[in-house]
C-alpha cells in the first residue's frame, strides 16, 4: 500500500517500476539499511567493501555467474555489458564490433543503452548515437540469418527475455535457445537484460532459469536495492575475463548501504521463498479480472509471466491511469497500449483479487463510454 499527502491508500501495481519488489517498508530490508546507515554510507571500491563481495557470493551462488560490476542503474548495467562485448571483440581482432540487438527493446537512456534500445520515439532527438547496433525482429532466428555480409564483427547478442517497455513481450523459450545454439556456434556473447525481469519479479531469482537458457552474461538492477539504486553487470567464461582492474568504474557503485539492501532482498528472496508467491498473486488478479469484465472481449490478451504482467485492452488506454487513481489503484501504461501490471511479491492473494476487479471495472466504464460516444 502507499499513501499520498491526504492519507488516502492505494494499492500499488507499478512498485516503483518493478523496483520494490518486496513492498514498502520490508522489516528485513528496512533494518539492513537503518543499521547500515548508522556504520557506513559509502568509502569508493578504493578500499575493500566486503558487503559487496558477500553480494557477489550471493548472486553467484543463484546464478552461475563467476564475475561482477556493481553500479547504480539498469542503464549502468548495460553500459558495461556493451564495454565487454567490445572488448571481447578486439581482443579477438575485430576492429568495428556489432552487437545484435532486438526492435521495440529498451535498454535505457544513457547514450550506450540508448543506442542499443529499439524504440524509436525513445532514440528521437538525441543523435548522433552510437554505431555497432544491429537491429533484427523479435523471435525470428531466420532474420539472423539473414543479415549475410553484416553478420561480420558481430561479437553479442543483447535481449530483453520480456520486452518491457514495449508492452510486456516475452521472448519464445526456442528462440532464447536458439540464440544461445547461434551463439556457441559463431562464438558470440549471450547477453541478457534481466533489469526488469529479475529479482523474483517473474517467479524465480532471474527469469533465464525458467527458459533453460544460460547467458553469458546477466544484467540486472531494479528490484536488487527495493528501491536503493544498484546495479549489476555479471558474467562467466570467457566474458567473465574481459574487463580488468581500471577497464570501468563507478564512483557510488556496490557502496555498504546498497550491497547491505541487495543482501537483505536476495536473503529474503532465497530464504523465504517469496517468490513462489508470484503466480498465486498473479493467478488471483487475473482471475478476478476475467470475473468481472462486462464482457469478455475487452481484453484480448494477457502476456507475461509471474508479477510482470501486460493486458492487452481493446479499449482506449489514455484514461485508465487516472481511472485507477480514482479508485485507489496504482497502474501503468507500456508500449502505448498494454495495461502493465507489477504488484510486489508480498501483495496479500485478498489485494491482488481487489486490483484484478478494480481493472474490470475500469474497462467497463471506458467501454460503456465509448459505446455511448
Amino acid at each position: 500500500m502507499l499513501y499520498d499527502t491526504t492519507d488516502r491508500a492505494y494499492l500499488d501495481g507499478v512498485s516503483g517500476i518493478a523496483v520494490t519488489n518486496l513492498g514498502h517498508g520490508h522489516p528485513r530490508v528496512t533494518k539492513a539499511i537503518t543499521d547500515q546507515a548508522k556504520r557506513l554510507v559509502h568509502t569508493s571500491n578504493l578500499f575493500h567493501i566486503g558487503l559487496q563481495e558477500a553480494v557477489a557470493e550471493q548472486l553467484r551462488a543463484i546464478t552461475g555467474m563467476e564475475n561482477m560490476f556493481f553500479c547504480n542503474s539498469g542503464a549502468e548495467a548495460n553500459e558495461a555489458a556493451i564495454k565487454l562485448a567490445r572488448r571481447f571483440g578486439h581482443q579477438k581482432g575485430v576492429e568495428t564490433p556489432k552487437i545484435i540487438v532486438l526492435d521495440g527493446a529498451f535498454h535505457g537512456r544513457t547514450i550506450g543503452a540508448l543506442s542499443a534500445t529499439g524504440n524509436q520515439k525513445i532514440r528521437q532527438g538525441f543523435g548522433p548515437l552510437l554505431e555497432g547496433f544491429v537491429r533484427v525482429p523479435p523471435n525470428d532466428l531466420t532474420a539472423i540469418d539473414a543479415l549475410g555480409e553484416t553478420l561480420n564483427g558481430v561479437v553479442a547478442v543483447l535481449v530483453e527475455p520480456i520486452l518491457g517497455e514495449a508492452g510486456i513481450r516475452p521472448l519464445d523459450t526456442d528462440y532464447l535457445q536458439g540464440l544461445r545454439s547461434l551463439c556457441t556456434k559463431h562464438q558470440w556473447l549471450l547477453i541478457f537484460d534481466e533489469v526488469q525481469t529479475g529479482n523474483g519479479r517473474c517467479g524465480s531469482a532471474y527469469v533465464f532459469e525458467q527458459m533453460a537458457v544460460e547467458p553469458d552474461v546477466l544484467l540486472t538492477a531494479k528490484g536488487l536495492g527495493n528501491g536503493l539504486p544498484i546495479g549489476v553487470c555479471m558474467a562467466r567464461g570467457v566474458a567473465a575475463e574481459q574487463l580488468g582492474p581500471g577497464d570501468h568504474g563507478s564512483t557510488y557503485g556496490g557502496n555498504p548501504l546498497c550491497c547491505a539492501a541487495a543482501q537483505a532482498v536476495l536473503t529474503t528472496l532465497t530464504e523465504e521463498n517469496v517468490m513462489s508467491q508470484a503466480n498465486h498473486i498473479r493467478d488471483a488478479l487475473l482471475t478476478a479480472l476475467h470475473g468481472h469484465l462486462a464482457d469478455p472481449t475487452l481484453v484480448t490478451e494477457v502476456r507475461g509471466r509471474g508479477l510482470m504482467i501486460g493486458i492487452q485492452p481493446t479499449t482506449a488506454t489514455d484514461q485508465i491511469v487516472q481511472r485507477g487513481l480514482d479508485r485507489g489503484l496504482l497502474l501503468n501504461i507500456a508500449g502505448g497500449d498494454t495495461i502493465r501490471v507489477l504488484p510486489p511479491l508480498v501483495m496479500s492473494l485478498e489485494q491482488a483479487g481487489e486490483m484484478g476487479a478494480g481493472i474490470a471495472q475500469i474497462l467497463n466504464e471506458i467501454a460503456q463510454q465509448e459505446d455511448r460516444a
